[in-house]
């Protein structure tokens, strides 16, 4: 983390100074914003914290609860997600406090007495090198913490509006109107209209409101799917129990039903997903009598012969929720896709729902926030072009879609009935789960070819940073200060691309080397910084360059580097040193990613951290060219 560039300021670094743009603005409720969020979930609050990192672009975010989420809800964090917390700064607070799921036992009934459950196996919960990150459990509200401090610690100082309700959304038929859309908001308190309504006018609305999202049915969007036959219950308690498994994470199939088993975090709660079952349960199901006492009894039918006595309950609930999915996630109509731009979007739960078994609700939820964050904050400053913005709904749709097909069997394989100990298959389900342990980690995504990701006809540079999909970091030892660090930890969430140059094998200073070639382009008038940084920014504002090389950081010296490498920035003009890396001598970044040493190669990567492009090094009108279709060209200086 860098800090201090434009003066020393006393008290705590992480504090930024709030930006003049927000001094300026008066108190209440706004007349106009640029984005106007509505819900303070997951999505929500991510895509607030992410446009938090643009001051001068003016966030609102509003939500129907009288304050913030204290209890319950999701808990399991993704590796790609403490990934994307690592961003924002905030993924060592989240280790530090969570449950690191590191192992998963699996349960079924014993086959000399049906009756009984028995341990029947136990495997990694990640597989070695999937992420530098763990899975970790953490309560949902205090995710939503993390992120709400990261907002008003930022240069923003962005705080949510509590108590307001979204009840009408209209665009405004002239694309060229300052602020095209209208929002209507109710004023609730205790979840009750006062009757006090407000008004508020966007560039852009983006409905985080949940599976029941006025949002959504204001633009005329749907969800369609089915909704599952099946219940379960949840409970956090803290217990007394004999089933020697209750600190990892457990799958118990039994006779009896099924049972997930999550360890929480402080050493002492845990979670349990309870299935109910339609028959044995029914009356409580259709009255809707379910309570803790009940949820426990069915508990402990499952887990014959251990038991559980619930001393304290934490959080409980019942859910029912079926695979469902819009067709698109903003308001442009299918046949308007080519000529209007979305002014209006929808993102989490909003547009897509699934059962909490697997974990992905909130962490996809978090990754649609990323991809649409980014995407307005660069589009509002002015230096993306616009029409970035359709490229949302196009690629999370697809990756909802692969998460509703992915529940769909994952709920069916948990759910199914063991046979009293004669299954023919019964370590069906523990493979199914170690083999999609990259979707539930959440490093699967691909994004397809588009202005935002190019094709892969130079991937045989760099095999292991594949077009589409996140960069995966590796470690390196930056060269300035021999810091050992993860590469990809060197990016901030702050809307920059990044262009990691991995050099040839030639020292930078020889004559012949492909890395000092690409510097000198990179310094030159038809280089991309200068095409694309506006007049005033900090050089790496819009495109970031890193660089890798192959000798050892004792091997070469700061002085080495070109200028490129050694960028001026803030009101001093201060040198920034942290833009080289040498590789960690224990784990080759070359080596790992499969980088070609003789060539070397540009690796190009979107700020929310997906590769974007991967280049040989001399191929400067091409990454100029891949550039141009996304970045907005700075205008040349009148002469």
């Amino acid at each position: 983390m860098q800090f201090y560039l434009d003066g020393y300021r006393p008290g705590d670094p992480f504090v930024e100074p709030a930006d003049p743009a927000v001094a300026d603005r008066p108190p209440g409720i706004p007349e106009t914003v640029d984005v106007l969020i509505v819900g303070c979930g997951p999505a929500g609050l991510v895509l607030a914290a992410q446009l938090a990192e643009f001051p001068d672009v003016h966030t609102m975010i509003v939500d129907r609860r009288d304050g913030p989420l204290e209890v319950g809800q999701a808990d399991g964090v993704a590796c790609r997600t403490v990934e994307m917390f690592e961003a924002f700064g905030l993924a060592d607070q989240l280790v530090h406090e969570g449950y690191q799921v590191n192992e998963v036992a699996f349960w079924r009934p014993d086959p000399a007495e049906g009756s009984s459950i028995v341990r029947t196996g136990r495997i990694d919960d990640v597989e070695e090198g999937l992420s530098e990150m763990p899975h970790m459990i953490v309560n949902q509200a205090r995710m939503l913490t993390y992120l709400r401090e990261h907002m008003v610690r930022s240069a923003s100082r962005a705080e949510p509006y509590y108590g307001l309700h979204l009840t009408d959304v209209r665009v405004d038929a002239d694309p060229d109107a300052d602020y095209p859309v209208t929002v209507d908001l109710a004023h609730l308190r205790d979840s009750e209209p006062t009757g006090e309504t407000s008004t508020v006018r966007a560039r852009y609305v983006v409905g985080c409101d949940g599976s029941r999202s006025s949002t959504r049915e204001a633009i005329g969007r749907r969800l369609v799917g089915d909704v599952a036959n099946s219940s379960w219950g949840v409970l956090d308690v803290l217990a007394v129990t004999d089933f020697p498994d209750i600190r990892l994470k457990s799958v118990v199939h039994s006779e009896q039903g099924s049972i997930l088993i999550i360890p929480r975090e402080g050493g002492y709660l845990v979670r349990l997903y309870i299935e109910l079952d339609n028959l044995r349960d029914a009356e409580m199901l259709r009255e809707r009598s379910v309570t803790p006492e009940k949820l426990t009894a069915v508990a402990n039918r499952i887990l014959h012969p251990y038991s559980i006595d619930v001393r304290s309950v934490g959080w409980w609930a019942v859910y029912e929720i079926g695979q469902r999915l819009c067709d698109r996630f903003d308001d442009v109509p299918e046949a308007e896709l080519d000529t209007r731009l979305p002014r209006v979007f929808i993102a989490g739960d909003a547009c897509h729902t699934h059962s909490a078994k697997a974990g992905q609700g909130m962490n996809v939820s978090m990754a649609d926030a990323w991809n649409l964050g980014w995407k307005l904050g660069t589009v509002l400053r002015g230096t993306s072009q616009p029409e970035i913005l359709r490229t949302y709904s196009t690629e999370r749709q697809a990756v909802a879609q692969e998460l509703i097909d992915f529940d769909r069997e994952f709920a069916a394989l948990f759910s199914a009935r063991p046979d009293g100990g004669t299954d023919p298959d019964p370590g069906r389900f523990q493979r199914y789960f170690r083999d999609q342990g990259r979707f539930t980690a959440g490093v699967a995504v691909r994004y397809g070819p588009s202005c935002l990701t190019a094709a892969t006809g130079h991937q045989d540079l760099a095999t292991g940073f594949e077009v589409g999909t996140r960069f995966h970091s590796a470690p390196v030892i930056r060269l300035a200060d021999a810091k050992p660090m993860h590469l990809g930890h060197a990016a901030r969430a702050d809307g920059a691309w990044r262009l990691y140059a991995f050099a040839d094998r030639a020292h930078p200073g020889e004559a012949g080397s492909r890395l000092r070639e690409l510097a000198t382009f990179l310094a030159s008038e038809k280089s991309p910084l200068g095409r694309f940084t506006p007049p005033g920014a900090d050089p790496d504002s819009v495109i970031d360059v890193r660089a890798v090389f192959q000798q050892g950081h004792r091997d070469l010296g700061v002085d080495d580097l070109p200028p490129v490498l050694l960028p001026r920035k803030g009101r001093f003009g201060l040198v920034d040193y942290e833009k080289a890396f040498c590789p960690d001598p224990a784990s080759d970044v070359f080596d790992l990613r499969g980088v070609d040493r003789d060539a070397g190669c540009v690796v190009l990567v979107r700020p929310d951290q997906y590769v974007a492009h991967v280049l040989p090094l001399d191929a400067h009108d091409e990454l100029g060219a891949f550039l141009a279709g996304t970045l907005q060209e700075v205008a040349a200086p009148a002469h």
